[in-house]
């Protein structure tokens, strides 16, 4: 039995350092990725993933779905921005399955535990809809909690591209209020 728990603990470890490494890594290259724009639709797709994929380390990629929404269509913005920000925010998750052991002893840890209880995938919606950095919380709580990954994924996704359905459009007008 010590052996299986040594053994999860230093996979827990190992996820959890390879998560904040990859983040730092992120953080320290933004410039790099925002070149991924010229790609278009998939470009947009790409930054958004990994903006979201950060874990402590928030990146500012709503705002260049902003950006893009002047530039493409507003709807394919959101849908490809939306669905990369699901995607990224899967670390979030596994953060949470690997490290419960980390974030058990913090004060926001019951609060957001209590409430995902209660709410489930309806906070997860609710969450990612909001613009907020601390959409990580939620997901490490759902990993905590083991809701299945493709619900997390789901009304994560729906939430995120609601959210940039709202930058993409609002770049969008605000291009076209100010190149008139």
């Amino acid at each position: 039995m010590e052996k299986r728990n040594l053994r999860q603990i230093i996979t827990s470890a190992l996820i959890l350092f390879s998560l904040i490494v990859f983040s730092i890594y992120l953080f320290l290259h933004w410039r790099e990725i925002q070149r991924f724009e010229h790609y278009g639709y998939f470009g947009v797709f790409l930054i958004s993933l990994l903006s979201n994929s950060t874990i402590i380390f928030p990146l500012p990629g709503v705002l260049l779905t902003s950006a893009m929404g002047a530039v493409f269509n507003p709807f394919w913005v959101a849908i490809a921005a939306g669905s990369g920000a699901a995607l990224g925010e899967v670390s979030g998750y596994l953060a949470g399955v690997a490290g419960k052991f980390v974030v058990e002893k913090e004060d926001w840890y019951e609060r957001i535990m209590k409430a995902m209880q209660k709410y489930g995938v309806w906070m997860i919606l609710l969450l990612a809809i909001i613009p907020n950095p601390f959409f990580d919380l939620a997901g490490i709580a759902a990993g905590v909690l083991r809701i299945p990954l493709w619900k997390f994924f789901l009304f994560c996704g729906i939430g995120k591209i609601i959210k940039m359905l709202v930058f993409s459009y609002s770049g969008s007008s605000l291009s076209q209020i100010f190149l008139k």
